[in-house]
């Protein structure tokens, strides 16, 4: 009985001592795990901090960026208002002047059809006369 109370001690201080060792590993394992997931997780909250900061200057871009887009598309409307009624008003303009030139045409066509009338009143004048000159001649 004693050597078996003495046996089971043996036992049980090698078990404690060695459940004291494991539990002791453990720990220390755990500390050593537990130091690199801290550093990872700062060297990751580094990271995503960087991370956050360059999304906002991005969104900071993207906005400028909208807003200068915005204002481009309004000024390429106004230029695309602003030649639309320039086109308009040349044609309106081209229009007159196709209308002028042709007034002009009818009237240069009517001043020398009146020419070309005056200029046969002129020769018939101009044969009476030649005539009548003949006929004086002939009478002196």
């Amino acid at each position: 009985k004693t050597d078996l109370t003495t046996a089971l001690k043996e036992i049980r201080a090698q078990l404690e001592c060695q459940s004291d060792h494991n539990m002791h590993q453990a720990e220390e394992w755990f500390k050593c795990r537990y130091a690199k997931l801290t550093e990872a997780a700062e060297q990751n909250k580094e990271a995503i901090r960087s991370a956050k900061e360059e999304i906002a200057e991005y969104r900071r871009q993207l906005q400028s960026k909208s807003i200068e887009l915005e204002s481009v598309r309004g000024t390429k409307e106004s230029l695309e208002r602003q030649l639309s009624d320039i086109e308009e008003r040349h044609n309106n303009d081209l229009t007159t002047y196709q209308d002028t030139i042709h007034q002009l045409e009818n009237e240069l066509r009517g001043t020398k059809w009146e020419m070309a009338r005056h200029l046969r009143e002129y020769q018939d004048l101009l044969n009476v006369k030649m005539a009548l000159d003949i006929e004086i001649a002939a009478y002196r």
